[in-house]
C-alpha cells in the first residue's frame, strides 16, 4: 500500500484502468474562432487534437444532403423511409415506427432543431444504401474540403470506432456550408418546428446568448464532452466559432461566448493561433 502511495498520480490512474475499475474519461478541450471572409484564425486552442464529433457530424450529413437537393437528386416533399436501423436508434429522435416515412423537409428540419438520429439515418440510407455507404461519402466528402483528419462512420456522430474530427476541420465545414448552401444556411437558426401536430424546440442556447449568431450545430457524447460550431455577424463581417469537449453545455456555451467577446468586439487582440488561416480554407471558398 506504501508504494502505491508513492507512485505519481499518472501511472496510478493507468493502474487503476488496468485492474478494471471505471474512470471517467474527459474530452480534451479545443477552440477556434476563424474570419469566414478570409480564413483567418483569430484564436485556436488544440485545434488539430482529434475529438469525436458527435452530433457535430450532422453538418456533413447535412451538407451531402444540401448538395444532392441542388443536384436533383432529393426534392424537399419527398417521401423516405424509416427502416427498422433509423428507428432503433437512440434518442434524439423524431420516434417514427419502422415502415413509416418522413419528407426531407421534416428531416432537415428535425436534425436541425433537436439533432434527430432517426432522420439523419433515414437520409443517410436514401443517399448511400446504407449508413456506412453513406459515411464513407461524408469522409470522402470531408477530403475534397480539405478536412484532413476527419474520419466519419456514422450519419450521426453517436460514438464508433475510428471516427474524429478536429476543431480546424469542424470550422472548415461550417465555412462550407455558410457559402456553398446560402440559401438554405439560415435554417440553422431555427429554433423551432412543428413535426404533425408537435412543437420541438431545440437547444442550441447560442442563439440567445450572444449577438448576431446564426446556428450551427451543438453536439454531445460522453465520449466527446460538449461541443458547438456557431456562426456569427460582427461588425459587418460573419465568423465561425469551435468549442468542442467541455464538459457542461454551460462550459461550451460560456467559452465560446468569451471568445467572441474578446476577440470579436476587440479586434486588435493578438493572436493565440499556431498558424494564420484555416488550412486549404482560403483557396477554397
Amino acid at each position: 500500500m506504501q508504494s502505491l502511495m508513492r507512485m505519481p498520480a499518472r501511472l496510478l490512474l493507468v493502474l487503476v484502468v488496468c485492474l478494471g475499475c471505471p474512470v471517467p474519461v474527459l474530452a480534451a478541450e479545443a477552440s477556434l474562432v476563424v474570419d469566414a471572409s478570409t480564413g483567418a484564425m483569430l484564436e485556436a486552442e488544440n485545434a488539430d487534437l482529434p475529438i469525436r464529433p458527435a452530433s457535430l457530424t450532422k453538418m456533413m450529413t447535412l451538407y451531402l444532403t444540401f448538395e444532392a437537393l441542388g443536384k436533383g437528386r432529393l426534392s424537399w416533399d419527398e417521401q423516405i423511409p424509416i427502416s427498422a436501423h433509423a428507428a432503433s436508434t437512440v434518442p434524439y429522435k423524431l420516434g417514427i415506427a419502422p415502415g413509416g416515412t418522413i419528407s426531407v423537409r421534416e428531416a432537415v428540419n428535425g436534425i436541425i432543431v433537436i439533432s434527430a438520429n432517426d432522420a439523419a439515418i433515414a437520409l443517410a440510407e436514401r443517399l448511400g444504401g446504407t449508413e456506412d455507404r453513406f459515411a464513407q461519402m461524408m469522409t470522402a466528402r470531408a477530403r475534397q474540403l480539405s478536412m484532413t483528419k476527419t474520419t466519419f462512420r456514422t450519419a450521426t456522430g453517436l460514438t464508433a470506432d475510428g471516427q474524429f474530427t478536429t476543431a480546424r476541420d469542424m470550422a472548415v465545414l461550417g465555412l462550407a456550408l455558410m457559402q456553398h448552401f446560402p440559401r438554405q444556411f439560415p435554417l440553422f437558426a431555427t429554433r423551432t418546428t412543428m413535426f404533425r401536430g408537435k412543437q420541438l424546440t431545440g437547444h442550441n442556447y447560442m442563439l440567445d446568448l450572444y449577438p448576431g449568431v446564426d446556428g450551427i450545430k451543438t453536439g454531445y457524447t460522453s465520449a466527446s464532452g460538449y461541443n458547438v460550431v456557431t456562426s456569427v455577424t460582427a461588425g459587418g463581417r460573419r465568423y465561425v466559432g469551435v468549442v468542442m469537449g467541455y464538459p457542461t453545455d454551460k462550459a461550451r456555451d460560456g467559452q465560446m461566448v468569451s471568445l467572441f467577446r474578446q476577440y470579436l468586439q476587440n479586434p486588435a487582440s493578438p493572436r493565440s493561433a499556431s498558424s494564420s488561416s484555416i488550412g486549404g480554407a482560403v483557396g477554397l471558398y
